[in-house]
């Protein structure tokens, strides 16, 4: 298993993201909330580049607890999607999964981080 070099640690602040390429291949590295997150730069949708899309908080709608009833938008505390930019298919981007269907994600890689520097397993 070969690694790719991704760049130093302090080269990424919160929520930023690099695209690396080998050959035909591209990985998009995330850094969010202290930790790096690598996916093939493929979406599952049709194809598109999905790493290359908004990083934004999921968008939650506000039920009422007895009604019932929708009472607006709201940002997740938590969650941390990536939007593609080809159809808006979005992304956990700890877990690469698709908020509604649990067997669409995207190709995960493993990162590490050895001496302040930052690689991809592929």
């Amino acid at each position: 298993m070969a690694e790719l070099y991704v760049g130093r640690t302090d080269e990424f602040g919160d929520r930023d993201r690099k695209i690396i390429a080998q050959g035909d291949l591209e990985i998009g590295v995330f850094h969010v909330d202290g930790e790096f997150y690598a996916y093939e730069n493929n979406c599952a949708h049709q194809g598109g580049p999905a790493c290359q899309g908004k990083i934004i908080n999921r968008v939650e709608e506000i039920i009422h607890e007895t009604e019932k009833t929708a009472h607006g938008l709201k940002f997740s505390e938590t969650d941390v999607h990536i939007v593609c930019p080809w159809h808006g298919f979005e992304y956990n981007v700890k877990t690469g999964r698709h908020p509604g269907s649990k067997n669409v994600r995207l190709r995960p890689f493993k990162v590490s981080v050895k001496d302040g520097e930052v690689y991809v397993a592929i």
